[in-house]
């Protein structure tokens, strides 16, 4: 089987994702695939074609829904926990563990993204496609010796990029054993001229393998160790056919000079982190949209033929020169000779429109409500959460899924860290991020404020549970942590005095 062998789940998804990554990217993308989603009419040329295709409008209410819902997700900061920076101890105080990790918070993937933005990334990645991957990896010290570069670090993979998977049962336990995928760089051309500024692209296949060893001794358990294999496509002698794959590298990575027992890899999904495809969170919308292109099209293309009045003439010299005007005449010599302008009549483009309106609403009701006709009656709070439910429940989902993904990626990153065996034994109560799931505008009332504040007085809950929730309901600003609020509250800046405002100066 050849390197760049796909997983038949790639295979039966590949096209709606592509599908999927047209309609989100907009007109453009989508009216250069032709008729891949816009047929050809009957006996239609080349040129009238084009003609058909560019009087069509497409309405991105796909890109549209995706960016509003991963809005809705990121309308508050994600809660990211890890071990000592919390704590309120002073940066120099921290363990070189606290600061690798308080480290890579700031800068995930060496390119200066924070891991909150990368988050976002992948939530965007999920809502528009249903799928993408991160792989945990390690930056040694290189040939440099310098040890302070060392670090663990994030690379995201798109749902097309990861071509092929496999699991299997070890030890009693469902264990990621391949993973393959595809990548692309850039080196210098090979041209020969000496010019540093062409560089030509290299299809490249990076293949993720849990490889077992043999143990030695009567008895013993096989080993499985994680490998890592680069392949590269030569160009090939003929012109038009592709290269064959070369090995170019394998390599051990390590970890407190021992192999690695597990792939760092993390598939994050809508519903699960399993290697398993899920459906894609806006295919509903995505096929409404398209079919509305469809009927967009059509319509265009019949007020093209009909909305123009056309003029016909009777009994006039079929030589002539007829111009159209006000400073213009039409005389004829012929007795009966007349004139006039064929108009369309009748309901036919009005069923187009009507179609269309149904498509819009339909767009609406599957997760664009931001395109849906506002009621012109006052609607109190509670029933516009009731209304919006379904649309935040698919929400909830993909908030909690993802939270759960990228929890595994910091303990990964934590692991790498650490002397812990494996990256399962590192528990929610060391590392952890919580994406938002409220989705709602309205912040904690005065009635509801007053109650968790008794519930603390009266011992129920405890101060931190007291917090959490004030944050939660837009009461504490984001960014301030626990001990900075008790800090604040016992130093005295925040009181109930009377501004000076009201009529009262404070002493």
């Amino acid at each position: 089987m050849a390197v760049d062998s796909t997983h038949q789940d790639y295979d039966g998804n590949v096209f709606a994702w592509w599908r999927a990554r047209d309609v989100i990217e907009g007109e453009d993308a989508v009216k250069a695939a032709g008729t891949r989603y816009l047929p050809r009419l009957d006996s239609q040329t080349d040129d009238e074609y084009v003609a058909y295709k560019k009087r069509a409008m497409f309405f991105n209410a796909t890109a549209r829904t995706a960016e509003k819902l991963v809005g809705m997700i990121f309308r508050n900061e994600p809660i990211i926990k890890l071990p000592e920076t919390g704590s309120g101890a002073a940066e120099h105080h921290w363990s070189p563990r606290g600061r690798a990790l308080h480290r890579f918070v700031n800068d995930a993937d060496m390119l200066g993204t924070t891991f909150a933005a990368y988050a976002k990334d992948v939530v965007t990645e999920i809502i528009s496609v249903g799928r993408a991957g991160t792989l945990v990896d390690w930056q040694g010290a290189g040939s440099s010796g310098d040890h302070s570069t060392e670090r663990a670090y994030v690379v995201r993979y798109r749902a097309e990029d990861i071509i092929n998977w496999r699991t299997e049962r070890i030890n009693g336990r469902t264990l990621l054993t391949l993973v393959v995928l595809k990548e692309s760089g850039e080196q210098q051309a090979e041209s020969g001229n000496g010019d540093d500024f062409t560089r030509e692209c290299v299809e490249q296949i990076r293949v993720l393998r849990l490889v077992k060893l043999l143990a030695k001794g009567e008895g013993a358990k096989p080993v499985w160790i994680y490998q890592v294999e680069i392949w590269q496509r030569k160009p090939s002698a003929k012109r038009r056919a592709k290269g064959n794959w070369e090995l170019i590298e394998t390599r051990t990575p390590l970890r407190l000079g021992q192999p690695l027992p597990l792939i760092p890899f993390v598939f994050h999904g809508p519903r699960h982190s399993l290697p398993l495809v899920d459906k894609l969170p806006l295919a509903d919308i995505i096929a409404v949209n398209l079919d509305h292109y469809r009927l967009d099209a059509d319509y265009k293309h019949g007020l093209h033929f009909t909305a123009l009045p056309t003029a016909w003439v009777s009994g006039f010299d079929k030589a002539a020169t007829l111009r159209i005007g006000s400073s213009t005449a039409w005389v004829s010599e012929t007795p009966g000779a007349t004139a006039g302008f064929l108009e369309f009549t009748g309901q036919g483009l009005t069923t187009f429109e009507r179609a269309m309106d149904r498509d819009e609403r339909l767009m609406a009701v599957l997760g664009t409500r931001m395109l849906e006709a506002q009621k012109r009656v006052g609607e109190t709070a509670e029933a516009i959460e009731l209304r919006q439910s379904g649309e935040n429940s698919v929400l909830s989902t993909v908030s909690l899924s993802v939270s759960d993904s990228l929890t595994q990626v910091l303990r990964w990153v934590y692991w790498w860290n650490s002397t812990e065996g494996t990256p399962e034994a590192i528990g929610e109560d060391i590392v952890l991020i919580q994406l938002n799931t409220d989705f709602t505008a309205r912040g904690m009332s005065s009635d509801e404020l007053t109650a968790v504040v008794a519930a603390w007085q009266a011992g129920a809950i405890s101060r931190e549970t007291m917090f959490e929730l004030f944050r939660k309901g837009e009461v504490l600003p984001a960014g301030r942590t626990n001990s900075e609020e008790t800090r604040l509250v016992a130093s005295g800046k925040v009181t109930n005095e009377t501004t000076p405002e009201a009529g009262a100066v404070s002493q």
